[in-house]
């Protein structure tokens, strides 16, 4: 298996101003080093993005997905996956608050230890003060009940393997339970700090006490999941 190659997932919602410079950003980080392929999902934007992100089908190995309706990230995410040529998977957003060159510190990472995902941890968040408050929140719960020694499970920017992820039962909200799911089917994960910027353009698309809300209700979803693996394998 070469972790050279890998697939670059990102889903896109009203991200029209975003996009072409987080595309341009990447393929400038990583086109020198890496054989990679990005896959954008677009969630039914209403902002024009499909159209924008639509001409980059099938050139400089990105390809292109469209939801029918506004299904969310994990959504997205999980369709990018799917369809993904790669086992070693990386997702980021598509606001641009991600890093791209912060990807080589991941996959450095990945390769030279014994993990399957590896998380980023956003050091000097540039968020608003209730975001940035809600996010405190839900990760010191979801940390105290699930023990996934992860304290910012919110970074999008994330390396893992396809396969085990695939192994993972789907819901809404997945994406952010990657490190407590890892863990808890037995897999070493590790976190590494990596920047994050200012959006630039546009305001974030995915509610922040709704989120909160639902994150929590999520725990105890993920904790029934990992009681069920534990017991199936228990079994065996």
């Amino acid at each position: 298996m070469s972790y050279n190659n890998f697939s670059i997932i990102i889903p896109v919602y009203n991200e029209r101003h975003n996009i072409e410079n987080l595309l341009s950003e990447i393929n400038d980080s990583l086109k020198s080093h890496y054989s990679y392929e990005v896959i954008l999902v677009d969630d039914c934007s209403t902002d024009d993005s499909y159209n924008l992100i639509k001409q980059y089908d099938d050139g400089y190995n990105i390809r292109v997905f469209k939801n029918d309706s506004n299904n969310g990230q994990s959504y997205s995410i999980h369709k990018g996956i799917i369809n993904a040529k790669n086992n070693t998977i990386i997702t980021l957003d598509g606001d641009g608050q991600n890093n791209p060159k912060d990807i080589s510190k991941l996959i450095k990472l990945y390769i030279n230890t014994n993990t399957k995902l590896i998380g980023g941890i956003r050091k000097n968040r540039q968020d608003t003060l209730i975001k940035k408050l809600s996010s405190v929140i839900a990760n010191k719960v979801r940390s105290n009940i699930l023990q996934d020694n992860c304290i910012d499970t919110g970074c999008s920017l994330k390396i893992f393997d396809r396969d085990i992820f695939l192994s993972f039962p789907y819901f809404d909200g997945l994406h952010r339970f990657l490190p407590a799911l890892f863990r808890g089917y037995g897999y070493n994960t590790e976190f590494v700090n990596v920047s994050h910027r200012v959006r630039k353009y546009g305001e974030s698309k995915y509610g922040t006490f709704d989120r909160l809300f639902r994150g929590i209700r999520d725990i105890f979803v993920v904790k029934k999941i990992i009681k069920q693996f534990k017991k199936n394998n228990e079994s065996i």
